[in-house]
């Protein structure tokens, strides 16, 4: 592929995350959008609906996953990196789902939200991608 389509591409794909990001509040129900915007050190955490917010960050992890997959593999071209990239964007959202639902069903007025705050941004966020590209990158260059 020409380089130059390359450069197009992962732009194009960087801007469907930031798209993402910056209409969050239309496309996606999460009540701690405002909760963390606020002074959320002294607020208990608010009520919500589970499901729906579960089924939001899902949703909004698995758009951003795609997006990220798909500028992994503009990047490296390589089957077995986009399988292992695959994997590991899976491992980590079990992995980071389950704190998550454990702090929200748990949590109560006198939970310290900093824990909540970190994983959330996890799922929320393209975050893996920015840890994986040099990663992997750093990886070829070894093996090269």
């Amino acid at each position: 592929m020409n380089r130059l389509i390359r450069i197009f591409l992962i732009l194009i794909l960087t801007f469907l995350l930031i798209l993402i990001r910056y209409f969050e509040s239309a496309l996606f129900y999460d009540p701690l959008l405002e909760y963390f915007k606020g002074d959320y050190k002294k607020l208990p955490i608010p009520e919500m609906d589970l499901w729906k917010l579960h089924l939001h960050v899902a949703v909004r992890y698995l758009l951003n996953s795609v997006f990220s997959l798909a500028i992994i593999w503009v990047v490296f071209k390589n089957r077995e990196i986009l399988k292992l990239s695959g994997f590991i964007y899976l491992a980590l959202f079990v992995v980071l789902l389950i704190p998550f639902s454990i702090i929200l069903i748990t949590a109560t007025s006198e939970t310290d939200p900093w824990a909540l705050f970190y994983i959330r941004r996890f799922l929320i966020h393209p975050v893996f991608l920015l840890l994986l590209l040099p990663a992997f990158y750093f990886h070829k260059k070894n093996i090269n």
